[in-house]
């Protein structure tokens, strides 16, 4: 009996706790913990080497690093792959820190914003909610299906393919194409 109300007390216990906490998520092959922040996390995942090494290369570990709360669209190295040909090495190169800068932030939004929060901004919007970004641009969220996707300036779509990995200082959707600023 003891032990039936240890386990019933451990299971109210982590249902009363906040979901950015109740959760451990694999990215990339990696656990994603929700008390470490953004770049402490993402440095372990396979999948985003490259975006690593952009944030790097645009000097946004610090601020990624900072309270926040940020929601961040990261895209996969598959997802810079689809990009033409030279273009995150041209990024990447230190003359073009501003650009790189411009695209990462870009993929930013102030504010925690889970699938859920979002999912209600697109039905409050009549299938369609607008993002403000980091860099001043602005992303378009919709839902087609279960699935959210987001659509950037010049029409590319990208979907979210790992909703809600909560982070001490924000979230991360993992999406599959690299969101592009007019």
């Amino acid at each position: 009996m003891k032990k039936l109300l240890i386990a019933a007390f451990a299971l109210v216990a982590m249902a009363s706790a906040p979901k950015t906490f109740a959760q451990t998520k694999m990215v990339g092959g990696a656990a994603m913990y929700p008390t470490k922040d953004i770049v402490d996390n993402a440095v372990n995942s396979k999948d985003h080497t490259t975006l690593v090494a952009a944030v790097k290369a645009a000097g946004l570990v610090e601020t990624l690093k900072g309270d926040g709360p940020f929601t961040v669209f990261a895209p996969t190295n598959a997802a810079f792959d689809k990009l033409p040909e030279g273009t995150v090495a041209t990024l990447l190169k230190p003359e073009n820190k501003a650009m790189l800068t411009k695209v990462l932030t870009y993929h930013v939004v102030a504010g925690r914003l889970s699938a859920a929060d979002l999912m209600a901004k697109v039905k409050a919007g009549n299938g369609k909610a607008t993002l403000s970004t980091v860099s001043g641009g602005t992303l378009t969220a919709m839902v087609d299906g279960k699935k959210l996707y987001l659509v950037d300036d010049k029409g590319g779509k990208s979907w979210v393919t790992i909703a809600d990995v909560f982070q001490k200082n924000g979230v991360i959707h993992v999406v599959n194409a690299v969101l592009l600023p007019n």
